[in-house]
């Protein structure tokens, strides 16, 4: 595969403060959530190549996740911006390719049109203690995997991420509760990666080392938390940046002397 990377990276999460304290979020308008940028055309095109060639490792869906997968598509069209071209039964994308409006597969027909990767998160009762992951489409893990995570609750999700203990779970999931329809949140990390391949899934029994020497990419995902309001469930949407580390600008490159990427976000 070729390598898909971008020309810039426009939010550096350990330049600021905000971003450095854990979970590090943030206030989201609704109109900055969905992000088309030059990468676009080649990570759907990877997108829909995993799609069809990992269909089983990339999309996970449960019984509880189908009405939420109706009320999520419906958000995605909501908020396409000007570059996509909406009509009742389909949709061209910023990159000419048109996706016929399947609402009998909404998340794979969200899932071909944005750059994000998708993931639905829902109590299993009302009183649960925690969200679970109840359907996901997962094309661009940051060194986890789907198959492992589908059905599970937010701490076993986190499990193999440092500083996610038992405060920073609490902290995690009063998020979920409290994070309602009109206000999504958004976080970004940033992340040492020695190969540049979006597609980089990783069991939770071989946990991911830190890169031995210079890293030769920097990958980070600007995290965005949002609630459904008609099915209550929540959207972890996901949207990955990979540059070489030449690309950053001088003022990001000289905050990495003061803030180490190893403190600027927890991983996925």
């Amino acid at each position: 595969m070729d390598k898909i990377l971008q020309h810039r990276l426009p939010y550096a999460p350990w330049m600021v403060p905000a971003s450095r304290r854990l979970p590090g979020v943030q206030p989201l308008d609704w109109n900055d959530w969905l992000i088309v940028d030059e990468a676009f055309a080649a990570q759907m095109a990877y997108r829909a190549t995993l799609m069809q060639s990992r269909r089983d490792a990339v999309l996970a869906i449960t019984k509880q996740a189908e009405p939420a997968l109706v009320e999520l598509l419906e958000t995605v069209l909501a908020h396409l911006g000007p570059t996509y071209a909406v009509s009742t039964d389909q949709v061209q994308r910023p990159d000419g390719q048109i996706v016929p409006l399947d609402w009998d597969q909404p998340l794979q027909t969200a899932a071909a049109l944005i750059q994000e990767d998708l993931c639905v998160l829902q109590k299993p009762e009302i009183d649960a203690p925690q969200h679970h992951l109840t359907a996901a489409v997962l094309c661009f893990p940051a060194s986890w995997t789907l198959t492992e995570k589908i059905g599970q609750p937010l701490t076993s999700i986190h499990a193999p991420v440092k500083p996610y203990d038992d405060a920073m779970a609490k902290r995690v999931q009063r998020l979920f509760d409290m994070v309602r329809p009109e206000s999504p949140l958004w976080r970004a990390n940033a992340l040492l990666y020695q190969d540049a391949d979006l597609y980089q899934p990783r069991s939770a029994t071989t946990p991911r080392k830190p890169p031995q020497g210079r890293s030769n990419f920097l990958r980070s995902e600007r995290q965005c938390i949002l609630r459904l309001a008609r099915t209550d469930a929540v959207v972890f949407s996901i949207h990955t940046w990979v540059l070489p580390f030449d690309r950053l600008d001088a003022e990001q490159a000289a905050a990495l002397d003061i803030y180490p990427i190893e403190y600027a976000g927890a991983g996925a």
